[in-house]
């Protein structure tokens, strides 16, 4: 596993990187909302950007870029102008966000300007294929999603059986078309044994707000309660109950998708032990000589200070979903290092590109601390 980690301008370091060389790119960029005042969140990335991207990326290979409500349009529109295939929109819903609305007085009191944020699209992008599905990922090792290894985990016996029994059309679709992707399962249905459910396009934090917006199946209730889970995926396992706690098969569809809000020991894992830095903002034109954003609105400059962090799980399972084994990730906007740190975490080789010299360091030492935690899991199965 090798990482890669370099301060400067994408726009300039993208054209550095050699054609088809990455496997996958998970990126979190500027949404162009001016972000808390940010000079780095005035603008989407254009398609010039992702021009230099699909080139670096294999034939077949995918794309996952965060965007704003308000402006994800503009993300989608440059990455398609850019050569790619808009193959899909993941929804991540959240319910800790906060309304910046102007509430009015008056004869319009209990009127405002803003909606509460809950939620941020990803785009699903594909560079285009060389020939087949089966044909470039025999060439280039990608053009498929990793399904298996990105089940939401069953809520316990009873809902796998749920599963197995109601929703095996998830697996084996119908019609001409149908396994046309993924080849001739080794399955059929009367040996359905699935890991667990098909992942979606919804992903959610867990909170109160998001779970009591989903429709209960039946009769059952979602209890909140989360456990580890036994197979290989982000999202955990939820354990349904009814009202009288018992455990059962019904409950909130929440249960199908998971994934928490980054917590304070994920956002400042590796901070603790990293030296002070003196840096400087960095911008297209150089340094611009105010205090780096690693030092702005706190006491200390130990902690992750980037207003904008994605949790690891989250990262972890995206880059799972689009990349082989062994593959290389790349994040032209590192930001804070959370697709590195997901990346990491699950084997693969990591480029990141980031500008802001603050957050940079910020990053190099949360991935650092990933990297450790990945060669203290080796050294002891050894």
């Amino acid at each position: 596993m090798t990482v890669e980690l370099i301060e400067g301008d994408c726009r300039v370091v993208l054209k550095e990187l050699a054609d088809n060389s990455v496997d996958s790119v998970v990126a979190d960029p500027p949404y162009g909302l001016a972000f808390m005042g940010k000079h780095w969140d005035y603008d989407v990335p254009g398609a010039d950007i992702w021009r230099e991207v699909l080139r670096v990326l294999k034939p077949g290979g995918h794309l996952l870029s965060f965007g704003g409500s308000r402006t994800y349009h503009r993300m989608a529109v440059a990455i398609e102008d850019a050569g790619f295939e808009i193959r899909d929109q993941i929804m991540w819903i959240y319910g800790s966000g906060f309304p910046k609305s102007s509430n009015q007085d008056g004869d319009w009191e209990g009127w405002g300007t803003a909606l509460k944020p809950a939620h941020e699209p990803i785009v699903m992008a594909r560079k285009p294929l060389i020939g087949t599905v089966p044909a470039n990922l025999a060439a280039y090792g990608v053009g498929a999603l990793n399904i298996d290894g990105c089940r939401v985990s069953f809520a316990g016996k009873a809902d796998e059986q749920e599963a197995k029994t109601k929703n095996q059309h998830a697996d084996f679709g119908s019609g001409p078309m149908t396994n046309q992707v993924f080849g001739k399962y080794d399955k059929d249905r009367d040996n359905y044994d699935p890991v667990g459910r098909w992942p979606a396009n919804v992903i959610h934090d867990g909170s109160d707000e998001v779970v009591e917006a989903f429709p209960v199946t039946t009769v059952g209730t979602f209890n909140g309660h989360r456990n580890e889970p036994k197979t290989k995926n982000a999202f955990g396992k939820f354990e349904l109950r009814d009202e009288k706690g018992h455990a059962g098969s019904t409950g909130s569809a929440a249960r199908y998708f998971y994934c928490a809000k980054a917590s304070k020991a994920d956002r400042d894992d590796g901070m603790t032990t990293k030296e002070k830095p003196v840096v400087t903002f960095a911008t297209a034109n150089g340094t611009s000589g105010k205090p780096s954003s690693i030092s702005e609105g706190r006491t200390t400059a130990y902690k992750n200070t980037h207003p904008t962090v994605k949790p690891t799980d989250l990262m972890r399972y995206l880059c799972r979903l689009v990349t082989p084994p062994g593959g290389t990730v790349l994040d032209p906007f590192m930001g804070s290092g959370s697709t590195g740190r997901g990346a990491v975490l699950e084997g693969f080789n990591f480029i990141g590109i980031e500008m802001d010299a603050g957050y940079f360091d910020i990053a190099d030492a949360r991935i650092a601390a990933a990297e450790s935690r990945v060669a203290e899991k080796m050294q002891a199965a050894e």
